[in-house]
């Protein structure tokens, strides 16, 4: 900072009345822009550097007030998301899947005879899959079946777990 302040130090000695006429609010980076043109309108005419600086200042304004319109909307849309997040009651749980099913001989030697929820059908298929070490290590999506799970699988060795719950939801009623 102590850099910046001694070039317009510097440009308000030489030029007093181009410190009046500049406005506060102009950046800091404008005083730079004047220092080359100012040596430049001594060697040319000051219509062309005039011309110049009219052209660059309009250029750099419009980043300014793009940038500062964001800021605007962001400030507005946070008090909303406040709104839309105040519900702080706990999921309740879909009765579909909640609901007790009773799964076929063939799951029963699986995961047990007793009537279950999918959800919990689901957990112990993947502890059985995962106690006998069953996921393909190559592609995890896919399942080996071992004896057990070949019944449930309609016979097939191999199947990625997104038909292994097409497959367990045929044993479940």
């Amino acid at each position: 900072m102590a850099t910046a302040k001694k070039p317009a130090a510097k440009t308000a000695a030489k030029k007093p009345a181009a410190k009046k006429a500049a406005a506060k609010p102009a950046a800091k980076k404008a005083a730079p822009a004047k220092k080359p043109v100012a040596k430049k309108a001594a060697a040319k005419p000051a219509a062309k550097p005039a011309a110049k600086k009219a052209a660059a200042k309009p250029a750099a304004k419009k980043p300014v007030a793009k940038k500062a319109a964001p800021v605007k909307k962001v400030a507005a849309k946070k008090p909303a998301a406040k709104k839309v997040a105040k519900p702080k009651t706990p999921r309740k749980p879909n009765a579909a899947f909640m609901k007790p099913m009773t799964p076929s001989a063939t799951l029963g030697a699986v995961i047990g005879a007793n009537p279950l929820p999918r959800t919990e059908v689901t957990k112990k298929v993947w502890d059985y899959i995962k106690k006998n070490k069953l996921q393909d290590t190559a592609n995890k999506r896919m399942i080996n079946a071992d004896d057990k799970l070949k019944a449930v699988f309609g016979g097939k060795k191999q199947v990625s777990m997104f038909e292994m719950t097409k497959l367990i939801s045929n044993h479940l009623q």
